[in-house]
């Protein structure tokens, strides 16, 4: 039987039939809808007779709308249907009226098709190709294409459209990855996500729901419901989805319209809408979550609406944790997610959520201690909801050759996994190609993981034992305390004629004063500011004359410099603690294991003997650095090797010259 890049060949061959009223970043715009249809239609050939049947058993009675829908549904043996008489092979028929014929046929479906189909844009398309001479030409090359489930799979259908995805993005030069994730990244991610379900999935009539608030073309969906009727055949996963690209939506959703994947049967398991402003499932949970979302995508359209429910709703809402930076709206999605956790009370048959999500490495260290990012991981590991990080290859991915992790999240952990979190390093491990049948790059994508690969991931992350790739931590490793570390201001004096005259332009009213003082104090530098003070003020209280704040600060800012030599100022009066420098402010992060004033005297007050800290300012942060844990020390060649290959290299250029002058 052909495989999906069979397919997906003879369709990009049919596609290239676009060029000239198409340019080639276009060929989307016609080839995924196209594809769409033809599968409808494959799909429904076998019972098309028993439709139109029933069609005119009914048509004119009382039975009509919703009700008329589901008896055409029910003998199409789907939850769609298509009342036409045409199919693709009736279109083939009538070259001169293929935009008529074709639009009727679309509209001869039930209503969730044509909802695809008005997403996909459609009709525009075919106008178009109509005016270019090229229509009947795509549906007639098209209608040779067998993509009914007996030849292709769903499986098999999801890899095509994967495919085909990915070679549309690559010719305009787009992200495909905002679009689907790798199969192998996928695979990995759901075999850890039911790693401990063994005993649950495998209870007879066990039903769970997982949601991809980020679906794209529905890869991850698919995916996850492959792995449960491999391993655990007898459980029913229903598979729920949200996404704002219009394209990558239809797909998702006419793919999953022929799968049983949502509880109720409507088929309307995919939704389109921006999870952040338009949630499609807001009274609902999850058993589990699996997603890809975007990287470094800014959040500004979503700001204001965000923004209201954080202030307004806190935990109450999705956002109570924090607000990561405007530019990258990740850890927003994985509050969004967990928001719609299943709390854990086995009695009522809940047991808990279990979560992956793909992240870039900046949502594990970005932002300091009181930052969102930092308060959003504070929230999740203090709570102990990070069960483990999985750091990927580089160049896993279409679209990009950054470094990426894999976070696993569940609020029911293991007894041996509780109050800790466990680091897997698996940047090594990779083999070289896009993927397994194909050791070609795709994209960005050079590295892929193999079978073997993941299952030896998936075997390191369940024995949970510290070695060189994989460690093992308490929550509070992650954590520290931010320390505000003050050093004394210390202020030379000094009154010059120029300073002079720039303080009496500010303050003329002031001239008598300050002649007073300049003739009391005199010009020489002095290193004590508190005790020029007490003197200014002697000459103030002489003369009964009152300065405004505003007016001592001026005063003190134009005839006074920073002098490491001076003495320190006294801050408060003169029975107060010394005025702090802001310029000599300085922070210290102490990890939570750490007495933090042992810490102090270890490690600062050597240093600088007359720092002190200002507790009030404390605030805690929590990041996890990965490159920290798993650092390998090179050892630096040592210098004769240099030389050695400095020498060498000079000669080869000496004789190189030799030659050319000779």
């Amino acid at each position: 039987m052909p495989d999906h890049n069979y397919f997906s060949n003879l369709i990009w061959q049919i596609a290239d039939l676009l060029r000239g009223p198409y340019r080639p970043p276009q060929y989307e715009r016609v080839m995924l809808p196209m594809t769409v249809l033809r599968r409808f239609d494959c799909v429904l050939a076998p019972s098309k007779a028993k439709v139109l049947a029933e069609d005119a058993r009914f048509k004119g009675g009382r039975v009509k709308g919703k009700a008329l829908e589901q008896r055409l549904n029910k003998a199409a043996g789907q939850r769609f249907h298509n009342r036409s008489e045409l199919d693709f092979e009736k279109l083939k028929g009538d070259p001169d009226n293929i935009e008529r014929h074709l639009v009727s046929y679309i509209q001869g479906f039930s209503r969730n098709v044509r909802d695809i189909f008005e997403f996909f844009e459609f009709e525009n398309e075919i106008e178009r190709m109509r005016e270019a001479n090229i229509l009947y030409l795509v549906v007639w090359k098209l209608c040779d294409v067998d993509l009914h489930p007996d030849t292709v799979p769903n499986e098999q259908m999801g890899l095509i459209f994967e495919n085909l995805i990915r070679r549309f993005n690559e010719l305009a030069n787009e992200t495909a990855g905002d679009h689907f994730t790798p199969r192998d990244v996928i695979r990995l991610m759901v075999s850890i996500l039911f790693i401990q379900d063994d005993d649950l999935l495998a209870t007879p009539g066990t039903v769970r729901k997982l949601l991809d608030p980020a679906c794209g073309t529905g890869g991850m969906l698919a995916e996850a419901q492959n792995y449960l009727r491999e391993h655990h055949d007898s459980a029913r996963l229903y598979v729920y989805g949200q996404d704002y690209n219009k394209r990558a939506f239809a797909t998702a959703a006419s793919d999953m319209l022929m799968k049983q994947v949502d509880h109720n049967g409507t088929g309307d398991n995919v939704r389109y809408g921006d999870s952040f402003t338009e949630d499609q499932f807001a009274d609902e949970t999850f058993d589990y979550f699996l997603t890809n979302p975007p990287f470094g995508v800014d959040w500004k359209k979503q700001q204001r609406e965000i923004n209201l429910e954080h202030d307004n709703r806190g935990f109450d809402g999705r956002f109570g944790a924090g607000l990561p930076r405007v530019n990258d709206g990740s850890l927003l999605f994985l509050q969004h997610m967990w928001h719609k956790r299943e709390p854990v009370r086995p009695a009522e048959h809940k047991h808990g959520s279990r979560l992956a999500i793909v992240f870039s490495g900046s949502p594990l260290f970005t932002g300091g201690a009181g930052s969102g990012e930092s308060n959003i991981r504070k929230w999740f590991i203090e709570h102990d909801w990070i069960e483990a990080i999985i750091a990927l290859p580089e160049q896993m991915f279409y679209n990009t050759g950054i470094g990426t992790y894999v976070w696993i999240v569940t609020n029911r952990k293991e007894k041996r996994r509780k109050g800790k979190v466990q680091l897997l390093d698996a940047r090594d491990v990779w083999t070289a190609g896009g993927s397994e049948d194909n050791r070609r790059s795709l994209g960005d994508k050079r590295r892929h993981l193999s079978g073997g690969q993941i299952a030896e991931i998936v075997r390191l992350y369940g024995r949970q034992a510290d070695g060189e790739t994989s460690k093992t931590f308490d929550n509070v490793d992650f954590g520290y305390t931010r320390v505000t570390v003050e050093r004394p201001l210390r202020l030379r004096y000094q009154m010059t004629l120029e300073d002079k005259a720039r303080f009496l332009d500010a303050c003329p009213h002031l001239l008598d004063d300050v002649q007073l003082i300049d003739k009391e104090l005199g010009r020489e530098p002095q290193n004590d500011w508190d005790a020029v003070w007490r003197q200014i003020e002697d000459v103030l209280h002489s003369r009964e004359s009152r300065w405004k704040a505003a007016e001592r600060k001026l005063f003190r800012s134009v005839f006074t410099q920073k002098d490491p030599d001076a003495e320190a100022v006294v801050a408060g009066g003169r029975d107060g603690g010394y005025e702090p420098d802001p310029g000599l402010r300085d922070f210290e992060n102490v990890p939570l294991k750490d007495d933090v004033d042992a810490y102090f005297e270890r490690e600062v007050h050597p240093h600088v003997p007359d720092a002190w800290m200002d507790r009030s300012k404390d605030k805690v942060g929590y990041e996890i650095n990965f490159n920290r844990h798993f650092y390998k020390y090179t050892p630096l060649r040592p210098l004769e090797e240099i030389d050695a290959e400095l020498k060498q290299a000079e000669e080869e250029i000496m004789r190189l010259l030799r030659e050319v002058v000779e």
